[in-house]
């Protein structure tokens, strides 16, 4: 005759632990993405995005242009998308699903900015006009550095946190939910004053009370 061993038979885990896991890596995944996506794109535009010559008596002279010189659109979006980020945890229900509208569009928007600018000229025909004096010069041998590509791509991340938030961030933390349960409690009652003590009339109007209510 056999044995059944002791040992315990490991039990599934529950769905709502699974959904709870599920929930604290998307919150994770999409921080990460938000946070990483917004620095990649503040640094990238800083960077030079764009470089040509300019000719001036014969001679070419080296001209550069800024991300922020080309489009300061990305930038600008991705302190939105930052911002959007953050206001995530402050909101509920309808409001945080424009909030993480915002961030997915934000994030869109800084690609496809970034990307689109490629093409663009207007930053080093400015550049080439001051250089020569000339209001009809224009950039020549322009070429492009990989900032604009680093720019769009870091803005695909945003887009991406944007999309877990709309996904999964209905069963995500919000900030008001502690503060509301830190003030559910029921407030404890004034003491008494008593009027014939100095000390317990200060200290009712340093509560901002009358002590001369119930007189």
């Amino acid at each position: 005759m056999g044995y059944v061993s002791a040992t315990s038979v490991p039990q599934p885990r529950t769905e709502s632990a699974t959904a709870a896991t599920g929930s604290r890596r998307s919150l994770a995944a999409a921080l990460l993405l938000g946070a990483v996506g917004a620095a990649v794109v503040l640094l990238a535009s800083g960077q030079t995005w764009a470089e040509g010559t300019a000719s001036v008596l014969g001679s070419g002279v080296p001209l550069k242009a800024g991300g922020r010189d080309v489009t300061g659109l990305p930038a600008a979006l991705a302190v939105v998308g930052l911002a959007a980020l953050v206001a995530l945890f402050a909101v509920r229900r309808t409001g945080r699903l424009l909030v993480a509208a915002l961030l997915a569009l934000s994030g869109a928007g800084a690609s496809v900015a970034a990307y689109t600018s490629v093409s663009g000229t207007a930053a080093l025909d400015e550049q080439a006009r001051r250089t020569t004096g000339d209001s009809a010069a224009v950039v020549d041998s322009l070429t492009h550095t990989a900032w604009p590509f680093v720019t769009a791509a870091a803005g695909l991340l945003i887009l991406a946190a944007g999309v877990l938030a709309l996904r999964y961030g209905a069963a995500w933390p919000a900030m008001s939910g502690r503060y509301e349960r830190e003030g559910a409690g029921p407030r404890k009652a004034a003491a008494a004053i008593d009027p014939e003590r100095p000390e317990d009339l200060w200290k009712a109007l340093d509560r901002g009370e009358d002590p001369t209510r119930d007189q």
